[in-house]
């Protein structure tokens, strides 16, 4: 069942299940929170209160609000926190993992821990090096002309490049419901402008964590040229030792969703190692 928390500019949806140790998921731009629903139920299997969030400008989450940085979901998700009780380990993917770092270096007592999936927690500079990757160069390429020409048809042919090979079993149903969000009034231009939020400021923050990090990479990821290498530049800005990098063979920019199991694999662990039962 959907609950809504009030934060200044507008409201967040989320959905509660299971009982023990709280776990806060966030997805991506341009998703919403059924992005993790090959992952809650393994969650919440594996005696887990899961707190899934839709993101601002995204599934049931007012639409139009001042501003979609880094910083802005990271003090959404911390309000959820809060009101559900933390402290919690969050998980972030794409732009939530860089909010996830913002959100552990802001309030290290409410965050036990962050997983940051394909994450965008760095500034990224474009090179000749990265272009030279055809996997790359596509990628950009459509999620260029998505974000130009606040087109839906472009954004999904971005979502088939960035989940390579295997597709999930009910992805037709996926792509028309991400199709009929972003018809509602305000989610496309959501989409655009936080594709064109820079992610300074998550990295300023990468030094000032103090939690254990989790960073999980898809091998196929075509937002990098070379995911595992974005991944430990990741690892490079925190503290000495407070980040592992794993990396799913054959996933892309979505291993939650396209390799939910080894997904839960990788975060089972981490969550019995860093959160109090």
């Amino acid at each position: 069942m959907t609950e809504f928390l009030t934060v200044d500019g507008g409201t967040i949806a989320y959905d509660v299940t299971g009982t023990g140790p709280l776990v806060v998921l966030a997805h991506g731009m341009g998703d919403s929170r059924a992005s993790y629903r090959f992952v809650v139920p393994q969650l919440v299997a594996a005696g887990y209160r899961v707190a899934n969030v839709d993101l601002r400008g995204c599934g049931e989450s007012s639409a139009v609000w001042p501003s979609y940085t880094r910083t802005d979901i990271a003090g959404d998700l911390l309000a959820v926190v809060r009101h559900l009780g933390g402290p919690a380990v969050l998980v972030g993917q794409s732009i939530s993992g860089g909010a996830a770092t913002v959100a552990a270096a802001q309030a290290p007592d409410l965050v036990d821990g962050i997983v940051e999936i394909a994450p965008f927690t760095r500034k990224q500079a474009l090179s000749f090096g990265a272009l030279r990757s055809k996997r790359y160069r596509t990628g950009l390429l459509r999620l260029g002309l998505m974000a130009v020409l606040g087109s839906t048809t472009w954004w999904h042919r971005y979502l088939d490049h960035a989940f390579p090979g295997r597709k999930p079993a009910d992805w037709d149903t996926q792509l028309r419901n991400n199709q009929a969000m972003l018809a509602e009034p305000g989610r496309m231009k959501a989409l655009q402008r936080m594709g064109q939020t820079p992610a300074t400021d998550a990295g300023a923050q990468l030094p000032n964590v103090r939690v254990p990090v989790l960073v999980i990479e898809g091998s196929l990821d075509p937002d990098w040229a070379d995911p595992r290498v974005e991944g430990q530049a990741i690892l490079a800005e925190l503290p000495a030792g407070v980040g592992t990098l794993e990396v799913i063979d054959g996933a892309g920019h979505y291993p939650h969703t396209q390799y939910p199991d080894e997904t839960v694999a990788l975060l089972l662990p981490f969550l019995k190692a860093n959160t109090h039962r």
